[in-house]
């Protein structure tokens, strides 16, 4: 199933992976809207997209802007066909050390603006009765193996189950409507330097995926609609190898 012609909303689509993921489905035939909050840097991206692109700034974290996203989408385009919930930010600091504040960050960042693009597209995909939302989790959210990612692992993890459990919701009254989620690795991004409290840069971590790569990934699970995909060969792999261990503690 080509991209051709479908209307793509992008959160976070101002670097890293969104902007990427916006310019190959842009190259595509797309129309593409561009959600996120640095209104220069979402420009530049716009622009690279070409006449298509819908520039769109708000925070997602905030439900009001949310709604503000889908009805210029809805305006401009007629309808969306795909939502991808990108927006996202790590953290840096161990479990002992959280404040309240770092944990309610990383939800409302991470799981709260996914769960309003969910809630607020989903009436215009079940009157439609078609639609995909694709959200994009991490490796972390899968296996929590950096203990300095705890807050942002441990809302990856909800935002795992809440997609599941969104899917399993409307598989038999909408099947229609696809839920995706998407599990990156390493990304050579400016991830790393963006998380709360600073943190490496992406970039020169040993085994970064090229952010062109984790892109393709994406754009080729909105073609085929597959419900669970990997942006790197090995990590399902890794996965069922860490859960196959009796004792997890020792993983």
């Amino acid at each position: 199933m080509s991209v051709n012609g479908k209307v793509v909303v992008i959160t976070g689509a101002s670097s890293g992976i969104g902007a990427a993921l916006a310019e190959l489905l842009a190259g595509q035939g797309a129309k593409v809207v561009l959600a996120a909050r640095r209104e220069q840097q979402l420009k530049e991206v716009a622009a690279r997209c070409g006449g298509d692109a819908l520039p769109v700034v708000a925070d997602v974290s905030r439900r009001e802007d949310v709604r503000r996203v889908v009805s210029a989408a809805i305006a401009r385009f007629g309808r969306i066909d795909v939502w991808v919930n990108n927006a996202g930010r790590g953290i840096s600091r161990p479990p002992s050390q959280l404040t309240d504040e770092d944990v309610q960050e990383m939800m409302q960042v991470n799981v709260m603006a996914a769960l309003y693009g969910m809630q607020e597209v989903l009436p215009h995909f079940t009157a439609r009765g078609d639609g995909q939302f694709v959200n994009v989790s991490s490796m972390l959210g899968r296996i929590p193996f950096v203990v300095e990612r705890a807050a942002y692992s441990a809302a990856k993890h909800y935002l795992n189950s809440l997609t599941t459990n969104f899917r399993d919701e409307l598989r038999r009254s909408h099947p229609g409507i696809a839920v995706t989620l998407v599990s990156p690795g390493v990304v050579a991004t400016d991830f790393g330097l963006s998380a709360k409290h600073g943190g490496p840069d992406s970039r020169t971590m040993r085994g970064a995926q090229p952010v062109g790569e984790a892109a393709a990934v994406i754009a080729e699970a909105i073609e085929t609609r597959r419900a669970d995909v990997y942006t790197q060969p090995q990590g399902q792999r890794r996965v069922a190898e860490y859960y196959a261990n009796p004792d997890l503690g020792e993983a």
